[in-house]
């Protein structure tokens, strides 16, 4: 099925809930990328037990599809002094929650209690700062169906699935806030800031 392996659809098909995949994800170290940039496929992450936010993303959403969900990601970019970040959505009972893979404290799982994508990603934007307490979050994608991408093997690719960050990155983005609302905003204090740089794995140099 997809191009997997019964090895992999097994592993697959037990993360037969959000929370479950969450969990899995949770306890799979994070992509460091130590020999360059990567976009692992599920297959891939399976394989090296490592994701980053989109891989983990994948992943997530490969599992949803595996036990009769649609494949929903949704992409988060920040300004240019931080990172973009990409989640798995999923909705019960006409409320949005998400799988979120990420090494730091805030940028996690939700629960679906949101009544809109907007809702969603605006649960993170205060927690979204930099090292510097710029709150960076500013736009968001509607939900992209991976299944657009069956006919390049996204599941099971050996090679890196560098099409589908470049689709998120083309389609269309809503903005979060105005200039002047960027401009009045207030930065994240020192402890924020100090909660922020918690960090789930240690980058062991």
């Amino acid at each position: 099925m997809f191009n997997l392996n019964e090895k992999e659809l097994k592993i697959l098909k037990q993360l037969n809930t959000p929370k479950k995949i969450q969990d899995f994800l949770n306890e799979m170290p994070i992509n460091f990328e130590k020999n360059g940039d990567t976009c692992m496929s599920p297959r891939m992450v399976l394989k090296e037990n490592k994701a980053h936010c989109i891989e983990g993303a994948m992943l997530a959403a490969t599992a949803l599809r595996l036990n009769g969900e649609k494949p929903l990601v949704v992409d988060m970019t920040a300004s240019r002094n931080d990172f973009d970040h990409v989640i798995c959505v999923f909705n019960r009972n006409g409320m949005w929650g998400c799988v979120s893979k990420t090494n730091h404290a805030v940028l996690r799982y939700r629960e679906p209690i949101y009544k809109s994508i907007r809702e969603l990603v605006l649960s993170f934007f205060h927690e979204y700062s930099n090292d510097f307490g710029k709150k960076t979050l500013r736009s968001y994608s509607l939900p992209v169906d991976l299944s657009r991408f069956d006919n390049l093997n996204w599941m099971a690719s050996e090679e890196d699935v560098w099409f589908v960050p470049d689709y998120l990155a083309k389609v269309k983005h809503f903005p979060i806030l105005n200039l002047r609302q960027i401009r009045g905003l207030r930065k994240a204090d020192e402890l924020e800031i100090k909660a922020g740089k918690l960090l789930d794995w240690e980058d062991k140099i």
